[in-house]
């Protein structure tokens, strides 16, 4: 038992639904999910104007972000709709096989059980209540208890309505989705602590992640955290790409690096430039449109003051030059530094959440190559290129696989597009587990397991091994 009864009160429920709502067909999750985003969408424009009110995001991307949303939960009740969709295999068995005969091998995967997912600050929909990590728990066949964020409660209590409506309309259990509001760093530990919760999604800073991390792996029977924490989504511009067109890869950047009030996980905060006129061009523009970037509220008074004080960090740091700054507070900023600052300085590398980047000079591709290796994980990794340096690029690619979870080409990593394809994930920090990804048809991946049947009569085998 926990301190907090309503965790053991949803933990309790939620273990209960998990043999019934594991059981359903895939067709009749698939239906929920349906039911789900059918029912965010009717909420209209009460929706986007509660986000509005609670998070200061744009009502054009609060409607932009409950599509998304919504595509994501029909996007999992699609893949269910496939027979493969939890990747049954079979190897029939052999009994005249010398020396012994092989047996008969019916492999799929299974639900791990109740999830404990933890809303986002930045992505009051996408990535909360009924966002990609509660749609994949689902759609595998596993109860789901949101811890939602103290910054959006109004946005959370719309949405959890939606999924509770939809689960009663369905006659499915109301474990299978429970809304915990408290701190997280109490009653959201109680509930990674609690022995029903068998698996964690979370969105969020590293201290918090590692911390939910800690506390998983601490208990009796530990269990897996999927943690997406922290990227500066380092973007490495070749010399053919500066000397071809400096000023659109500038404006391209800024806009990138501004978006949201930098309050994306993929916004550009590093930039490794080869030295020459096309950088400064580069520099010239980039400044130009940070200083003319207006301040723009921030999610929350925390999310704020430790981006203000990241940002000015930066400035006291030896060797960094402050190229632009823009208008009012919070304020955008671009900086300047060269590569031997950065390799001294690993503080460079961390995370400012919010509108700052830093563009790193770099000599050559030899300088190029030690600042890669130095890195952390990275949720993305970006590559531009001109004429003449494929051959550049092709060395740099294999470092880069090893540095981040998707790899950019010719764009800017803001903007994760969802699909099959997807990956949104990366080598620790940026993720606690670089094996999967929060976003895609492939985060369903995090909340099964395989389970193999060796000779079992066809009787006895799941409907989907029989022969």
């Amino acid at each position: 038992m926990s301190e907090f009864p309503e965790v053991d009160a949803a933990a309790a429920a939620a273990a209960a639904a998990f043999g019934p709502y594991r059981a359903t067909a895939p067709a009749a999750r698939a239906a929920l999910l349906t039911a789900i985003a059918d029912g965010i969408e009717a909420l209209g424009d009460d929706l986007a104007a509660t986000v509005h009110r609670e998070t200061h995001l744009p009502l054009a991307r609060a409607r932009s972000e409950r599509d998304r949303t919504c595509n994501q939960l029909r996007m999992f009740a699609d893949l269910l709709e496939r027979p493969d969709w939890n990747r049954p295999r079979a190897a029939p068995g052999d009994p005249g096989r010398e020396p012994l005969p092989r047996p008969d091998l019916r492999l799929r995967h299974i639900p791990l059980g109740p999830v404990a997912v933890f809303g986002a600050s930045n992505f009051p929909l996408a990535f909360s209540t009924a966002g990609g990590d509660t749609a994949a728990a689902l759609a595998a066949g596993a109860p789901v208890i949101v811890k939602a964020h103290e910054a959006h409660p109004d946005t959370s209590r719309l949405v959890g309505g939606v999924v509770t409506d939809a689960l009663a309309a369905a006659g499915l259990p109301a474990g299978v989705f429970t809304l915990l509001f408290g701190p997280g760093r109490t009653l959201g530990q109680a509930l990674v602590a609690h022995p029903a919760v068998k698996a964690v999604a979370f969105t969020g800073s590293r201290a918090a992640g590692l911390a939910i991390a800690a506390t998983a792996a601490a208990r009796p029977v530990p269990i897996p955290v999927y943690a997406e924490m922290s990227s500066v989504n380092p973007v490495f511009l070749l010399p053919g790409a500066l000397a071809d067109a400096p000023g659109d890869l500038a404006r391209g950047f800024a806009a990138s690096a501004v978006l949201g009030s930098g309050q994306f996980c993929t916004n550009p905060g590093l930039v490794f430039a080869r030295e020459g006129e096309g950088l400064d061009a580069f520099l010239k523009t980039a400044a130009a449109a940070f200083a003319a970037t207006d301040a723009q509220p921030m999610l929350t008074d925390g999310i704020r003051a430790a981006y203000e004080s990241g940002r000015d960090r930066l400035g006291t740091v030896p060797g960094v030059e402050l190229l632009a700054r823009g208008a009012g507070e919070p304020a955008a900023a671009l900086y300047r530094s060269d590569a031997a600052t950065f390799l001294a300085e690993p503080a460079l590398r961390d995370e400012v959440f919010g509108a700052t980047s830093l563009v790193v000079t770099v000599a050559d591709e030899a300088e190029t190559h030690r600042i890669v290796d130095v890195l952390e994980g990275q949720l993305t990794a970006t590559v531009h290129t001109g004429p003449g340096d494929l051959d550049e690029a092709a060395r740099l690619l294999p470092r880069l696989e090893l540095l981040a979870g998707r790899i950019v080409h010719g764009g800017w990593p803001t903007g994760v597009e969802v699909g099959h394809a997807t990956v949104h994930g990366g080598p620790f920090p940026a993720t606690s587990d670089a094996r999967s990804t929060s976003v895609g048809t492939l985060a369903i991946d995090r909340f099964l397991r395989p389970v193999a049947y060796q000779d079992l009569p066809a009787e006895l085998l799941p409907e989907e091994l029989r022969p």
